[in-house]
């Protein structure tokens, strides 16, 4: 086996529950966001990303009202906007200051992440979310701060997760071959582009009633532990 000397991780269903995202996060930004656009306004990052969302929309003309219409019917269909996101990691900032929760992981991913930092290995997220937002959801886990573990972040900017060109622009961010780093994804589309830029791989499958298969284009683990690296 070719040696790993970076992990780019996913989080929603990888690291972390997708419940805690679909069942406290989004409900929570989803509340909060008119109130936050109409007193942020003035924000000049609000400003930038209310812009984005519209443009992203194709709308020439559009008042703040409609904007957040959209927003709102976006975070209900799980769009992978980067605007979207960008002003949902702000709601969350506030949520996470202010104690309203913590973020999920799974029990084994603490210590897992400390073991492969101690090994020498850089760690790296991917995800659909903003970078700000992955950044607080590791400073605010349940299991403490772990930002520190992480040598960086790339997300939706970055490219699309289902897109090959996505993942060789992050191995050249990162400085590393293609063929040294080890993506970690439960979603089978994102582990086909990170295959095809020359990426290692493992597929997670977390629901105990969902059987490993015994062959697939992916190594399949039921958690961090049972990869070895």
């Amino acid at each position: 086996m070719i040696e790993i000397r970076a992990i780019v991780t996913d989080i929603e269903g990888t690291t972390s529950s997708i419940d805690f995202v679909r069942d406290v996060l989004f409900p929570y930004a989803r509340k909060r966001l008119p109130a936050f656009i109409e007193t942020h306004v003035d924000t000049p990052e609000v400003q930038h990303w209310l812009h984005e969302a519209a443009r992203e929309a194709g709308l020439i003309e559009a008042d703040r009202q409609e904007v957040i219409e959209m927003l709102l019917r976006w975070i209900d269909e799980d769009r992978k906007s980067t605007a979207l996101k960008a002003l949902q990691g702000m709601i969350w900032k506030e949520g996470y200051e202010a104690g309203d929760y913590r973020a999920h992981l799974y029990g084994e991913v603490p210590a897992r992440l400390r073991a492969w930092r101690a090994q020498g290995l850089k760690l790296y997220v991917y995800s659909s979310g903003s970078v700000p937002a992955q950044k607080l959801f590791f400073r605010h886990s349940e299991a403490g701060d772990l930002g520190p573990l992480f040598a960086g972040y790339f997300d939706t900017q970055t490219g699309p997760k289902r897109e090959a060109a996505s993942y060789t622009a992050i191995a050249e961010a990162i400085g590393e071959q293609p063929a040294h780093i080890l993506f970690l994804s439960d979603i089978l589309q994102e582990l086909d582009a990170a295959r095809l830029a020359g990426f290692q791989t493992a597929w997670l499958l977390r629901d105990p009633l969902q059987e490993l298969p015994p062959s697939a284009a992916h190594p399949a683990y039921r958690d961090f532990d049972a990869i070895s690296v």
